[in-house]
């Protein structure tokens, strides 16, 4: 007999992903969530956490590159950079191919998702083990605290505003992660779905806009998350992001699947409808 099996993922009893599942490779609940990695016959390989999909070997490439290159590059010689989440190690891999990079503080809550990253996702997590990595399993909320004047580039790989991630989507937090740039410095975070999450979208673009000089949400296409369509934020006490090192992008569009020199010229374009959005006095239900 064959088996029939799905994997459906709801958003707000609104919308959702099904995916056709080809088996169970893992299932756990660490100190903080439960992990899984299931194997689908669309996009391979998928880790969940608390039954919400993190990242897949199909699409994977779209979040990792652009929450990576695209702050990377506006910054004139990124050399430390803290990665907050992303313990699947997709965020690092990508920053490893800027040559400017001496050193990368992973600091992620649960090590029981690096560890089943490692194992079942060496595709995403195969830089992890790379000298320049230094990791830290501890929560990030409490760590940067007392970091001041530390990093060139912050980048917030968090998972959702819930469970062990509300913590990183505050204007404390925020604040905190601005005083912990150098000069020059700049981050990005994960801002949600101004389709699927426009409640979400709005509420963190309006912290960082308190605590931010130049804030520029970008956006790019995740399949198999809520709305199909995803957005980071670029933020920094001044420094706009301006044209790249047309050399290194040009290096690094040899290797990438989605980021070229074409798409960061055009990356803070804004759609009309989320201008109207981020303008208007309540996120569209």
């Amino acid at each position: 007999m064959v088996l029939d099996v799905w994997f459906t993922e709801k958003h707000e009893d609104k919308q959702g992903i099904s995916l056709k599942v080809k088996g169970i490779l893992y299932s756990g609940q660490s100190e903080f969530q439960k992990i899984d990695v299931i194997d689908t016959e669309a996009y391979g390989k998928t880790l969940l956490l608390d039954g919400l999909v993190m990242t897949t070997e199909k699409d994977e490439f779209f979040y990792h590159e652009m929450i990576s290159h695209i702050p990377l590059l506006a910054h004139p010689n990124p050399e430390k950079v803290l990665i907050i989440g992303g313990g699947d190690g997709g965020t690092v891999r990508e920053v490893l191919r800027h040559p400017s990079v001496k050193e990368i503080v992973l600091c992620e809550i649960d090590g029981a998702v690096i560890d089943v990253s490692k194992q079942y996702l060496p595709s995403i997590a195969c830089c992890l083990d790379d000298p320049k990595v230094k990791i830290h399993l501890e929560d990030a909320v409490k760590y940067i605290k007392d970091k001041k004047n530390c990093f060139d580039v912050v980048l917030i790989d968090s998972t959702d505003p819930l469970g062990p991630g509300v913590g990183l989507f505050t204007e404390e937090f925020y604040t905190n992660a601005r005083d912990s740039l150098m000069e020059n410095g700049v981050m990005a975070a994960q801002t949600e779905s101004p389709i699927a999450c426009q409640k979400e979208f709005k509420l963190i673009n309006s912290l960082l806009n308190k605590v931010f000089s130049v804030v520029k949400p970008y956006f790019a296409p995740v399949p198999t998350y809520p709305g199909s369509y995803w957005s980071w934020t670029f933020c920094s006490g001044g420094g706009q992001p301006g044209i790249c090192d047309d050399n290194l992008a040009a290096k690094l569009e040899k290797s990438t699947k989605y980021f070229n020199r074409e798409i960061y010229s055009a990356v803070f374009a804004v759609p009309n409808y989320v201008k109207q959005l981020m303008a208007s006095e309540e996120a569209v239900k």
